[in-house]
């Protein structure tokens, strides 16, 4: 080995964007917990297993407790930093909060055993960043500031570049290229690494997804070029829509000056656990072998993996899968007129169903969402390039568009949601759950409270029981 090694390190994505790319989020706590101990002793730069959807999913189909499962993995592991996914303003849900509520869901998140926080925005809008990257630093967490990586011709190196400079600005400890659809081709990767170098001194973190069939090649030119960490997934659920495999790069570097350091043997048995839950998965229909396939449909479309599927469930409800390439073509057009965003959630459900719409209704923007509506006037920030007037008039007519950070328009909402939810808290936790996805807590709430009911019912009947002597 090299005596001038650059240790390249790899966060572990198994517990988070792996599932939640290749089976809708659905592993539950109780398959993680028994494998923690051995990827504690891997030596993980982190290990990304909360934030994202995993909230949402705990809560309405897991009818877990979210803050439950966070305190569960950071009591197994000991020497491995924890790290999450949030979405700036919007936290973990759809819309963006009052500043006290991104406040305090830091907060909590870092109390309960999060070191990382990763932050990024779906416009790339700073000012959306502003609050939690605040919070995050007052409350000692590691900030990760993200880029949405996608294509288009105001995303210049020129603009990467004096991006970075403003996160370094803004006190972030770190940048991560965030790469959801897997639009990062290798040679680009250079580029892109070394335009970021060039306007940051900070660590840099690649992000991918294997959709496109580049991701491993594409690591390994952005390594090549000064990138400090990378994001793998376990083998078993790697490729497809996740991300490109632990192992596989970890082997790829062995022996160069970027050698991970990573013992395959110790992996290997980390495979062989998650491989009969890959085989389960199959089994059941929860993986579908279609988003293990490569995609190129990804760099033409610029259509994320998760948004492909969302497409043709939509078009099937409406028994209209012959639309499917009809809204492919017009995806492009939507998000030019919506400014040109990043397609990230939420911006590519909203750019997704609108270009639904427009092709089953025969007219472009006859029937406007409000999600649409809601970019149009301003209210998710500001896009890149102005968005298209005709298409602003017809969704918003004469209404003044947001001009300012939207969330210097909100009013303070923690205190209206503590009362709104006070009959069901039982923990300070709960207050934030219910915040950002108001039904489905409460819906959880209800669940946990019938679970505890059965529990109690049943210790007073053993209590009573009697036994002869």
């Amino acid at each position: 080995m090299s005596e001038n090694i650059k240790k390249l390190g790899i966060t572990e994505t198994v517990l988070r964007d792996a599932h939640q790319s290749l089976i809708a989020t659905r592993m539950p706590t109780e398959e993680m917990l028994p494998i923690i101990d051995k990827m504690d002793k891997v030596g993980y730069h982190s290990v990304e297993c909360w934030g994202g959807a995993t909230f949402d999913a705990c809560l309405r189909f897991l009818k877990e407790d979210p803050w439950e499962r966070l305190r569960k993995l950071r009591d197994g592991f000991k020497n491995t930093k924890l790290q999450m996914l949030f979405r700036g303003q919007n936290i973990l849900g759809y819309n963006h909060y009052a500043d006290d509520v991104v406040e305090y869901f830091v907060q909590k998140s870092l109390a309960n055993g999060i070191d990382i926080i990763r932050i990024f925005d779906c416009f790339n809008d700073l000012r959306n960043l502003e609050t939690a990257v605040k919070a995050t630093k007052k409350e000692g967490g590691h900030c990760q500031i993200a880029l949405s990586y996608t294509l288009g011709d105001a995303y210049t190196l020129d603009y990467w570049k004096e991006t970075a400079r403003q996160i370094e600005e803004m006190g972030a400890d770190s940048i991560c290229i965030k790469d959801m659809a897997g639009l990062l081709v290798p040679y680009e990767a250079t580029r892109l690494v070394t335009a970021l170098k060039k306007g940051s001194k900070l660590p840099i973190q690649l992000h991918t997804h294997y959709t496109s069939g580049v991701g491993s090649m594409t690591y390994l030119k952005a390594v090549e070029a000064g990138c400090d960490v990378i994001d793998t997934a376990m083998s078993p659920l790697a490729m497809g829509t996740s991300q490109p495999a632990t192992e596989v790069m970890v082997e790829t570097f062995k022996g160069t000056e970027y050698d991970t350091g990573l013992d395959q043997n110790l992996l290997a048995e980390i495979a062989n656990y998650f491989a009969p839950y890959r085989e389960e998965c199959l089994a059941s229909g929860l993986l579908n072998p279609k988003v293990m396939g490569v995609n190129i449909k990804t760099l033409l479309y610029q259509v994320p993996g998760g948004m492909l599927s969302n497409l043709v469930s939509q078009l099937k409800e409406a028994k209209q899968e012959d639309k499917f390439q009809a809204v492919l073509e017009e995806i492009p057009r939507v998000r030019e007129d919506f400014g040109q965003p990043p397609l990230v959630t939420p911006s590519s459900q909203i750019v997704g169903t609108q270009a639904v719409l427009n092709v089953l209704q025969g007219e472009r923007y006859k029937m406007i969402t409000k999600e649409s509506k809601k970019i149009l006037s301003g209210q998710f920030g500001k896009t890149i390039k102005p968005f298209n007037p005709e298409v602003q008039k017809k969704a918003i007519g004469d209404e003044k568009p947001i001009t300012c950070r939207p969330a210097d328009l909100i009013e303070p909402q923690l205190p209206k949601f503590r009362e709104e939810c006070k009959q069901w808290t039982q923990q300070e936790e709960d207050v934030l759950s219910y915040a950002l996805f108001p039904q489905v807590a409460t819906e959880f709430f209800k669940y946990r409270e019938a679970q505890q009911t059965k529990v109690d019912a049943s210790k007073a009947d053993s209590k009573n029981q009697t036994y002869p002597v």
